[in-house]
């Protein structure tokens, strides 16, 4: 009876049977998990590529675990379909290992962040985004992970860098130097404003010149402040503009929207990538 099992289970169709049970129930569960972090995202206002396309993979995963023969059976009934099924699930896995290649970089680059820093030359604080005249608390989060590196480097040229939004009056550069002269005691003559600038390019190509009126060289050790997801695509933007020794400083991102904001930054690294800014 037990070798009858064996035998029975150890079967090449009986193994095939098992590992789509497996992955079908695989699918459920994580398109259920991406479908419940996106939809909670969501209800509290973050709408956006990086919550609308995992939620419509969480949909997808989903309905191929639970109707994955009902599928299986109208696909190879359309023989076109079924190419072009096929080729989607394997430009899927190449992407995922795309993916999975981007996230060890970003592992990497994260740790880096958290070493020593040498003495730097300049403190270059990206902005984030604000909300009624303070920082978003991702911008806060940047801003008081630089704290430390300001108070214990003196000597360094301090930059905020962030420009004026749409229908706002004061630069993000203000707002930012202004939290950090009153929530953290900084001098306020210390810090230097670059309030013109759109977009991390602009951040770091905007800076240059700032950086030379205080008699800086990009050359120099400079240390740019900003968070973990966006380190790799930072430092890659400020060596294609010359910056030689960037050193980046993360600071984390909230576990409820980490994974998530990890996922919107390998686009952007990828569209960064197309045009050109690296």
């Amino acid at each position: 009876m037990l070798l009858n099992l064996f035998f029975l289970f150890s079967s090449p169709m009986s193994m095939l049977t098992s590992f789509i049970a497996v992955i079908r129930t695989v699918s459920v569960v994580t398109g259920l998990i991406i479908i419940v972090d996106c939809v909670a995202l969501m209800l509290v206002g973050k709408i956006n590529f990086g919550t609308v396309l995992p939620f419509l993979i969480g949909v997808v995963f989903v309905a191929h675990g639970i109707w994955w023969h009902a599928i299986r059976r109208f696909i190879t009934r359309q023989r076109g379909l079924s190419r072009i099924w096929y080729a989607l699930w394997i430009t899927f896995g190449l992407w995922l290992m795309s993916f999975g290649v981007f996230i060890g970089s970003l592992q990497q680059q994260i740790k880096l962040s958290q070493q020593p820093l040498p003495e730097v030359a300049a403190i270059i604080i990206l902005g984030s985004g604000t909300v009624d005249g303070k920082p978003t608390p991702t911008l806060a989060s940047r801003l008081d992970a630089a704290v430390p590196i300001i108070e214990a480097q003196p000597n360094a040229i301090v930059i905020t860098s962030g420009g004026v939004g749409f229908g706002r009056s004061r630069s993000e550069a203000n707002i930012m130097a202004t939290y950090l002269s009153e929530a953290h005691s900084i001098a306020f003559d210390r810090i230097v404003q670059e309030g013109k600038s759109t977009s991390t390019e602009e951040n770091l190509s905007l800076s240059q010149a700032l950086l030379a009126a205080q008699g800086v060289s990009i050359t120099e050790p400079i240390t740019i402040v900003t968070s973990d997801f966006h380190t790799v695509r930072a430092a890659s933007i400020a060596r294609h503009q010359g910056y030689t020794q960037p050193m980046t400083v993360a600071s984390m991102t909230p576990l409820s929207i980490r994974y998530n904001a990890w996922f919107r930054e390998y686009f952007a690294f990828v569209s960064g990538w197309l045009l050109g800014e690296y």
